[in-house]
């Protein structure tokens, strides 16, 4: 089975009542309550066993940073555990409509970011794990993280319980919502940070609308200057990569000769091959730079060990920079349940799953796949570093804050969705009542139970010795 784009039932050239008829008739295999059932199997694979088997394919030496991350917290470990997540969905009830998952939609991947017209938006921001799959998936995983981040901050199982009610019944309303729309007001549908702002309603309460304006001007300034003057420094005259070992080393730092020489030529043309996967303006904005430094960089959570390339590249001067990031792309942790990607690439499956999930996307983001790196074929996609990037601080938001966050997640999950899947279909299996809000609140907090057990397994495991660990 192959999973490169929805299939042909999904295209959705039927009629408006047949979409409804669709949604109404899946309540019957999949009843909108049997949603809170969450029961680990008999056969359920040992949770370190999973992660352990990722981890075979990642620069041996970073894997005891991913270990020593997700053992920190229950949250920590649970951004780690999108395999671990998959493998327990797959036992689990589904309608039976299908959309372009993110396959990681924890609420820590919702952010700000800029959209190629120098928009401040929020989005959904990582898609490393995108493939069609059924929608309920990514609303459980959201559910679930505002549960166990819940957990962490001390909220009541009541105040937990209304946080994730509010984002899935800001899905579920806006879903509904999309289901009236056309298509291409669907499309056209985004979410503008400043805009947002200036929204009276659900999602910016007025006693937040200050902490909401500081949010966005440090997201703005997050851009290519600052990681510039973050993260480089001159020596001998010329703009390098500033080492941080380990969590960045410069190519000068980490190979011999030999083996960096080749390394850098094929990171060389990976850059410029990717380039064929821009548009031509995009491509002839490429080209108006040169590669100035090459770095391995360690990042996130789950990702921690996949090859991550950073690259500083320089325009006119040395003044003016670009930092690109090309990141290993690996098979979806949904493939063995959903079936894998049919396109040529992991690295175009991702691109191709954010370009539609997303409303605007990074003016660079595109992909390759490369020979030779570390004497294998591997596949990358390429984005910019950094561009106006703004992640939400999960620690101090109150049940209040936490229940905004995630309204404001539930609806950006329902546009993303409503792009690619039969958005009539879902809103009508939905319905007005809030009985699947109250089904996921119960399956979030039986989740969040099995994900505390998974993190001890692994802290367990650490103690014993059988994997290793490191803080980083």
């Amino acid at each position: 089975m192959t999973s490169n784009h929805l299939s042909g039932d999904e295209t959705q050239h039927r009629t408006s009542q047949e979409r409804v008829a669709r949604g109404k008739a899946a309540r019957s295999d999949a009843p909108r309550s049997s949603h809170a059932e969450f029961e680990p199997s008999s056969k359920r694979r040992d949770p370190v066993e999973i992660i352990e088997k990722q981890s075979a394919k990642r620069v041996p030496e970073l894997v005891p940073i991913r270990y020593g991350r997700m053992s920190e917290a229950p949250f920590r470990f649970y951004r780690g555990a999108a395999a671990i997540m998959a493998a327990d969905l797959a036992q689990t009830p589904r309608s039976g409509i299908r959309v372009q998952c993110c396959g990681d939609a924890h609420m820590l991947n919702f952010r700000l970011l800029a959209s190629p017209e120098r928009r401040l938006m929020f989005d959904i921001n990582d898609f490393d794990e995108t493939l069609p799959g059924p929608w309920e998936w990514d609303v459980k995983r959201l559910s679930a993280s505002l549960a166990i981040a819940g957990r962490a901050n001390g909220f009541s199982s009541k105040e937990r319980a209304s946080v994730v009610r509010a984002a899935v019944g800001s899905y579920r309303e806006r879903m509904r919502s999309f289901a009236g729309m056309g298509n291409l007001d669907v499309w056209y549908t985004s979410y503008d940070a400043d805009e947002i702002l200036e929204q009276q309603g659900p999602i910016v309460g007025a006693g937040q609308r200050e902490r909401w304006g500081r949010a966005a001007q440090r997201a703005r300034a997050h851009d290519t200057l600052q990681v510039f003057d973050k993260l480089t420094h001159v020596l001998d005259g010329k703009r390098l990569i500033a080492p941080d070992p380990p969590l960045l080393v410069p190519l000068h730092d980490l190979l011999p000769t030999v083996e960096r020489s080749k390394l850098e030529k094929e990171l060389s043309r990976l850059i410029e091959h990717y380039g064929q996967t821009l548009q031509t303006d995009r491509r002839f904005l490429l080209q108006g730079y040169r590669i100035a430094d090459m770095a391995r960089k360690v990042v996130g959570v789950g990702s921690v060990g996949t090859r991550c390339w950073i690259l500083l590249l320089l325009g006119k001067d040395d003044g003016d920079p670009l930092f690109l990031q090309a990141k290993e792309a690996d098979e979806s942790v949904l493939a063995p349940y959903v079936g894998g990607s049919s396109f040529r690439t992991q690295g175009e499956r991702v691109v191709a799953g954010q370009r539609l999930m997303q409303a605007t996307s990074d003016i660079f983001l595109g992909w390759e796949r490369v020979e030779g790196i570390d004497g294998q074929q591997r596949d990358f996609y390429v984005r910019q570093l950094r561009d106006w990037k703004g992640i939400a601080v999960t620690e101090e938001m109150s049940p209040k804050r936490m229940a905004n966050f995630g309204r404001l997640c539930g609806a950006t999950l329902a546009r993303a969705h409503a792009r690619s899947g039969d958005r009539i279909a879902i809103a009508a299996y939905l319905g007005g009542s809030d009985v699947f809000d109250r089904a996921l609140a119960t399956f979030a907090e039986l989740y969040a139970d099995q994900n505390e057990k998974d993190h001890q397994a692994l802290v367990e495991a650490i103690r014993t010795g059988r994997v290793a660990a490191e803080a980083a």
